[in-house]
Parts: structure tokens; sequence; C-alpha cells
């Protein structure tokens, strides 16, 4: 795998998270609770080996332009700036939602979840909605 491969391995990995973040909150839903369990903690993990890996691409590369004009560069930058804003906020609080739910604190848990669910998958679909952008229009 080169340097160039990773922004197509940071959509996968993004594309999963959101995957799995639905995954878990129908298993929630249905009363599953270790297998709603299962999918959060892949979730997490699909997301800390985004994180590696954007950081890695971004050391070397440094900052990507968006080649586009007019009023697809607007578009682009709507959803550049709320990824980027609820990147930065997500990653506590997904570290609190997960830190409730490890120490069995459920009712806490379920409080900040509610919130952190969607914004979490925003970040990850959105992630992609970037990738696509930047690199495949």
């Amino acid at each position: 795998m080169s340097l160039a491969d990773l922004p197509t391995l940071n959509a996968c990995l993004n594309a999963t998270t959101a995957g799995l973040l639905l995954l878990g909150w129908w298993r929630i839903r249905n009363g599953r609770r270790a297998a709603h369990r299962a999918a959060m903690l892949a979730a997490l993990t699909t997301s800390a080996l985004f994180l590696v890996s954007y950081l890695v691409y971004h050391f070397q590369v440094g900052s990507v332009r968006f080649p586009g004009k007019g009023w697809l560069r607007g578009v682009y930058l709507t959803v550049l700036f709320s990824h980027t804003v609820l990147a930065a906020a997500i990653v506590p609080l997904v570290l609190l939602t997960a830190s409730r739910a490890l120490r069995g604190l459920f009712d806490r848990h379920r409080a900040v979840a509610r919130y952190t669910l969607p914004l979490w998958l925003w970040v990850s679909v959105s992630g992609v909605v970037v990738y696509w952008m930047l690199y495949r229009l």
C-alpha cells in the first residue's frame, strides 16, 4: 500500500464506521446488547484506524486543495466545514459515551449517546463525501 492509497482507505474506514454505527443502533433498538456492544466497539476501532491513517497521510502530504470552482466549491466547503468542526468535537464525545457504557453507567451512556450517534454518523458519512468531492470529481 502506498501513500496515494490512503485517501481511499480512509473513505473505506469512514464508510465502514457508518455502517457499524447503523448496525449497532439497530441492534440496541432490538434489545441485542451484546451485539450492539460488538458493533460499537468495531466502529470505535475503525474510527481509530481512520484517524491514524488520516494523520499519517496529511503529515506526509499536507492539505489538499479542492480543484472545483463555482457553486460546487461552496458545497464542498460547507460539507468540509461541518465535517471538520464535528470531527474535532466527536472524539471526546465518543470516548465519554463509550466509557460510560463500559463502566455500566447505561442511563448516563444513553443520555449522551442520543447526541453522539447522529454526530458521529454525520462525521463518518461526510468524510466519504469529502473524499468523493476531493479525489473523484
